[in-house]
This record gives C-alpha cells, sequence and structure tokens, in this order.
C-alpha cells in the first residue's frame, strides 16, 4: 500500500504551494483518497485521474478538508460526456454544506454519490474503519488498510487522525506496526485555548501507546518551528518521525 501525500497544508498558511488536507492510498490500481482541502485537486489531478477514485473519504466538515470536492464536482460534470461520478463518504450533512456553498440544492448530487461514513467498510481492496474523534459535533480518524479473504483487514495499515483535540481517541484504531499520519497543528504546543487539536507530542504519545511503527506529521500552522515541532514528537516516540510535504510518497 503506497501513501501520497497531496496536500499538507493547515487553514491558513504563508507557505507557497501548501494545499490543504488530502492524503491519496494507492493498492495496485485502487485509489483511496482521504480528504480533499483547500487547492488540493490540482495536485490530485496531475497524480491521478481523479474519476477513477474507488471513493473519497472525509474526515469531517471543515473546509480545508473537504472544500476542493467543488472542483471535483465541476471536472467529472464538464471534462466528460457523459459525466462521470465519484463516492464520497464522510460526516452526515455534507452534501447540504456544498449545496448551500453555491446555494443550489442537487449540486453535489450532479456529480458526487455522497453517503454517510460507516464505522467500518470495505472499498474495493480497502478494509476502512472510522473512529468518532473529538473536533466538531461529527469528527473521524480513518484506519486504511489492505483488505483479506474473507474482508478482514490484513498487514500494518495508516491511520489518519484528521482533526482531533484528544490524542488518547486515535490509540483504538492504532495496530502494532501502523503508520499513524497526525495532525500537529499547533506544532511543538501549547495548542490554544478551545482549538481541540493536537501537539507533536500529543501525537507521538498516540504513536507510542498503539504501538506505532512510524509516525507522520501534518497540518503544523504557520508560524511554529518545523524542527522544534519534530524534536519534541521524537521526544516521546522512538520510532521514525518524519513531517510530510505534498508529493511525499511513503509505502505503508
Amino acid at each position: 500500500m503506497e501513501l501520497i501525500v497531496i496536500g499538507a497544508g493547515p487553514a491558513y498558511t504563508d507557505r507557497r504551494g501548501a494545499a490543504g488536507a488530502s492524503y491519496l492510498v494507492r493498492a495496485g490500481d485502487a485509489a483511496l483518497l482521504l480528504d480533499l482541502g483547500q487547492g488540493a485537486f490540482p495536485n490530485l489531478a496531475s497524480t491521478i485521474e481523479p474519476s477513477g477514485l474507488a471513493a473519497v473519504a472525509v474526515s469531517h466538515l471543515h473546509p480545508d478538508h473537504f472544500v476542493d470536492l467543488v472542483p471535483l464536482r465541476h471536472y467529472l460534470r464538464f471534462e466528460f460526456d457523459p459525466p462521470r461520478r465519484v463516492r464520497v463518504l464522510g460526516p452526515a450533512g455534507l452534501a447540504d454544506r456544498l449545496d448551500a456553498l453555491h446555494a443550489h440544492p442537487g449540486f453535489s448530487a450532479a456529480s458526487l454519490d455522497v453517503e454517510q461514513l460507516a464505522t467500518a467498510q470495505l472499498i474495493g481492496p480497502f478494509a476502512v474503519e472510522a473512529l468518532p474523534v473529538h473536533h466538531t459535533d461529527e469528527s473521524y480518524a480513518i484506519r486504511v488498510s489492505v483488505a483479506g479473504a474473507p474482508g478482514a483487514p490484513i498487514g500494518p495499515g495508516l491511520v489518519y487522525s484528521g482533526d482531533c483535540g484528544r490524542a488518547d481517541d486515535l490509540i483504538p484504531l492504532i495496530r502494532p506496526g501502523d503508520t499513524l499520519l497526525s495532525e500537529a497543528s499547533f506544532g511543538p504546543g501549547p495548542v490554544r485555548a478551545g482549538a481541540e487539536h493536537l501537539t507533536s507530542a500529543d501525537a507521538a504519545r498516540a504513536a507510542t501507546a498503539g504501538h506505532a511503527a512510524r509516525l507522520l506529521l501534518t497540518h503544523v500552522q504557520m508560524g511554529y518551528s518545523r524542527a522544534d515541532t519534530l524534536a519534541a514528537a521524537a521526544a516521546v516516540f522512538a520510532g521514525p518521525v518524519q513531517l510530510v510535504t505534498e508529493g511525499d510518497r511513503f509505502e505503508v
């Protein structure tokens, strides 16, 4: 299974080219996308042909994690004759958010098959598990692995935190040997009151408790030192730690 970082940016940044959260998981010819934040669609379209996605899984309803479903919708509708469709899994109300953005009921349904993200489901060759985490009213961390017969996950997986305000929420989803891809919005900390995000040390504690093999940090806000962010995680987690950048590729 391969992870390709399509976008690793936070809600706002002064770094050029820092597209919003978006992570592509590939197994053979199949591809599953985790989130599609602002500015991520061009990176996606230059990496794969987007209409071939098995699905897009959206972690929560903050625009920096889903707003580029708008260009995806336009691409599917206007680039092809007949138009194509992509399956989108997410929290309740995702389609309504997209429709309201354009004041156009049915806007999303024109090209996106939007449905509720389930606790556990098979999507092509992928076993996908979603676990509620503390952030918005309905936010999820997502684990992806290759499914074996009869559909049970096999081998190591990727656990994606989405946005998360409590590191302990991630631990039940992590299995020994997994890669944890975690937000560290406030770098080495501290987290501002009411922000409901993690520091890199918080993510490292979850990786340690879950016996993850590797920790990948992402979604760091502007103004926080990348070196200090890595150092704070490395002081807690004994395994490899990396701060990801769009375009990075990893074998999971």
